[in-house]
């Protein structure tokens, strides 16, 4: 009889215990996973991006997310109840442990080392997009995936809100600093233009194509004007309906759909002065010069302007189109007008397809094609290559397919290698890829949602279930350059 009631009393724990574990495997235990793929980060990347993370908070007891330690400066964590508050902390904590697991490559090398292995990833946040609040955020997630770079629009507000992100980062986790680079223009170019059209012009039957279209968000037809924030006072500002100057970053979409041909482009060059100063601020440390590469004249003469605020640069990068046969030859002509004044190593990015990576697989393509080309290239300058220009998730992809991912000098070229110098020819052809659009389609996703719950200020960190979807999203994008 007494066996007979213990076998029942441990039957009963068995099931208690059975019901109890069916219940955790709905969620990621992130210090379990530390321990299961025994401190290897790849599988710890793999195995988190494959799962499926709950962040409701319907059920708070039977719905609890492992939590390690964190503490976050300043109290960051807002308090709404003691069970949302205990949520948000184990919320909190994963992103911790997330990104102890996964990022640690990223925490103890420098970009300079990325771009020598062919690792380096930048985050583009638009030559011309100055939403400060996104950018913040923007910022604040890729620095904790580990980016390299965070390139911005030549504005102050702007670099203001790239730095608050990154030091926002670092104050959930010890990371190192990636760099902080400006976006100029030489001449008329289409990462520097915006859209412009009077929405009391727009016909009241029209469809709005323009609205649909944009990938930015950055037409509004509400039928009257919203209140937002003020990035630098916090104090109201009133967003009228038509194109959101701040959000549109040129991509040219809504002028060809617009059925009655109301949109307009209207386009800038930033200005050196301003540019020079910018540079010379603590807080940048990279700036790039967009340019046709057709003419050297107005190259040339940005670059003069410039001054001695270039010597201020850890990296002088170049962004320029595929010229076809006139390639090489444009970009030896600006490198000698750099030359005698270059005091830092210099980039030359490839714009495959400008601002077209969130469209599809296809969009990279060019990019890639153009890598294939200034690879096979002998007479090219000196400089680190990176894509840009239609990149994403498969991007990497189409490197490895042409042998590009990753691969050093001397085993792309194997014995053609009398033109290239000793100390670069094991350094990666290829220094690393710039995500743009298609990096910040993704965690704008989960912005716009936090932001339909929380208001347009929301900053993400103070909302970490927000954050972990996020951080999830861009993990996804840099986790394979990183990692794999």
């Amino acid at each position: 009889m007494l066996n007979i009631m213990r076998r029942k009393s441990k039957s009963k724990a068995q099931k208690k215990e059975n019901k109890k574990k069916n219940k955790q495997k709905k969620f990621v235990d992130l210090s379990v996973l530390c321990t299961m793929v025994g401190g290897n980060r790849i599988m710890a990347f793999r195995f988190f991006c494959t799962t499926n993370i709950s962040t409701q908070h319907h059920d708070a007891s039977a719905k609890t997310l492992v939590s390690s330690s964190l503490s976050l400066s300043n109290s960051r964590i807002r308090i709404y109840t003691p069970v949302r508050n205990s949520i948000h902390k184990c919320t909190a904590d994963n992103v911790k442990s997330l990104v102890n697991t996964v990022v640690l490559p990223s925490i103890s090398s420098t970009p300079l080392a990325s771009l020598h292995r062919g690792n380096w990833v930048k985050l583009i946040c638009g030559a011309s997009f100055e939403d400060v609040v996104d950018i913040r955020n923007l910022s604040l997630v890729y620095t904790l995936a580990g980016v390299d770079c965070i390139d911005c629009a030549a504005d102050a507000s702007v670099v203001s809100a790239v730095n608050e992100g990154i030091e926002a980062a670092r104050d959930i986790v010890c990371l190192r600093r990636p760099w902080v680079m400006i976006s100029v223009n030489d001449d008329k170019d289409l990462h520097f233009r915006k859209a412009e059209f009077d929405p009391e012009d727009c016909p009241a039957d029209c469809s709005r194509p323009c609205e649909n279209v944009c990938p930015a968000n950055a037409i509004s037809f509400q039928g009257k004007s919203t209140l937002g924030i003020s990035y630098n006072t916090e104090a109201p500002r009133v967003l009228k309906d038509g194109v959101i100057t701040e959000r549109c970053y040129g991509c040219g979409r809504c002028l060809p759909v617009c059925p009655y041909d109301k949109i307009r482009e209207v386009t800038y060059v930033r200005d050196a002065i301003t540019t020079s100063d910018l540079i010379k601020r603590n807080d940048v440390d990279a700036i790039e010069i967009h340019t046709s590469g057709r003419q050297s004249t107005q190259f040339e003469e940005l670059w003069s302007a410039l001054g001695d605020s270039v010597g201020y640069s850890r990296l002088i990068a170049v962004s320029l189109p595929n010229g076809g046969d006139s390639t090489i030859s444009s970009m030896n002509k600006m490198f000698s007008i750099m030359e005698p004044n270059l005091q830092s190593f210099n980039l030359w990015q490839l714009d495959g397809r400008p601002m077209s990576g969130d469209i599809g697989r296809g969009a990279t393509k060019e990019s890639i094609a153009f890598a294939v080309q200034l690879a096979k290239a002998k007479e090219r300058p000196p400089g680190f290559l990176q894509l840009a220009g239609g990149t994403n998730v498969h991007t990497i992809d189409g490197l490895k397919k042409e042998g590009l991912f990753q691969t050093t000098v001397t085993e792309y070229l194997h014995d053609d290698t009398s033109t290239i110098s000793s100390s670069v020819s094991s350094h990666a052809l290829i220094g690393g890829i710039a995500y743009g659009g298609y990096a910040r389609k993704i965690v704008g996703r989960v912005l716009r949602s936090m932001q339909s719950q929380y208001g347009v200020a929301a900053s993400i960190n103070d909302h970490p279930e927000h954050l972990l979807m996020a951080l999830k999203e861009a993990l996804s994008l840099v986790g394979p350059i990183k990692c794999l």
